[in-house]
């Protein structure tokens, strides 16, 4: 769907009363080049101008200033902060935001990574989840859960939603890469799938479904967006560095309280 030029996804689960969400895709912001149009990455090489008008038009959107817009200095860490008030520019270093304050809206950017947004409506929680292999791997989504329950919300009733990012079709690997996440998440196995000569394909949604699902939250899904397939509405990192492209634009996924 698209509101004020600026195209966006929803997700059934999430379009629950006091809530309000949006996967942007790429289409409807002002930056240009590699960067066309919607770039939300504060940390990209394009124009800061640019990227503040984006801001604006993604966070109006969703009927909010720039201002509330709260997205963490992504690591690909396991760390989730919880807040009762925008960001600013003192962003923190972690993965996910969660709060239960009306008008904050936690963020989460992301060009092929998974951005998971969560929602206890009842609890009137939300948080916002980057979750990369690396961060998946060491329980970032764990983390969101822990912090959504430290507000009071339970995994039981959560809803979670995994936003556009590499789809198993596009998600080539070595067997190191294979071997690794094995050995550190046991059972593994089965979000593996062969590939060309000895690579495979790795199912990063459905492992961070998996993930969840072990968390208590069983009301997840993936929005079944692939970001390296579509490049006319996603950006990919790895369609960039297949390119020979110098950099790429960042995807905002993010969510509030009304």
């Amino acid at each position: 769907m698209t509101g004020t030029a600026v195209e966006f996804l929803t997700s059934p689960r999430l379009e629950v009363p006091g809530v309000r969400h949006a996967f942007f895709t790429r289409k409807g912001g002002v930056s240009t080049g590699i960067y066309a149009s919607l770039n939300l990455g504060r940390g990209s090489g394009d124009d800061p101008a640019a990227v503040a008008e984006n801001q604006s038009r993604a966070a109006a959107t969703l009927g909010l200033p720039a201002s509330s817009l709260s997205i963490a200095y992504q690591v690909h860490s396991a760390i989730v902060h919880t807040t009762d008030g925008p960001f600013g520019d003192n962003r923190p270093e972690g993965d996910g935001v969660a709060t239960r304050t009306p008008g904050v809206l936690c963020g989460a950017l992301a060009a092929d990574c998974a951005p998971v947004l969560m929602a206890d409506p009842e609890a009137r929680v939300v948080s916002a989840v980057h979750a990369g292999w690396r961060g998946a791997l060491c329980g970032v989504l764990e983390a969101g859960v822990a912090a959504m329950a430290g507000l009071g919300a339970r995994p039981d009733r959560i809803v979670a939603v995994i936003g556009p990012c590499i789809g198993p079709e596009s998600y080539e690997v070595g067997p190191e890469f294979r071997d690794q996440i094995v050995a550190e998440s046991p059972g593994s196995k089965a979000f593996f799938g062969a590939g060309d000569g000895d690579r495979l394909r790795f199912d990063l949604p459905a492992y961070a479904l998996a993930r969840l699902r072990r968390s208590g939250v069983v009301q997840a899904e993936w929005i079944g967006a692939d970001t390296y397939a579509d490049a006319g509405r996603f950006f990919s990192n790895r369609r960039a560095l297949h390119r020979g492209e110098a950099d790429f634009g960042r995807l905002l996924s993010a969510i509030t309280l009304v």
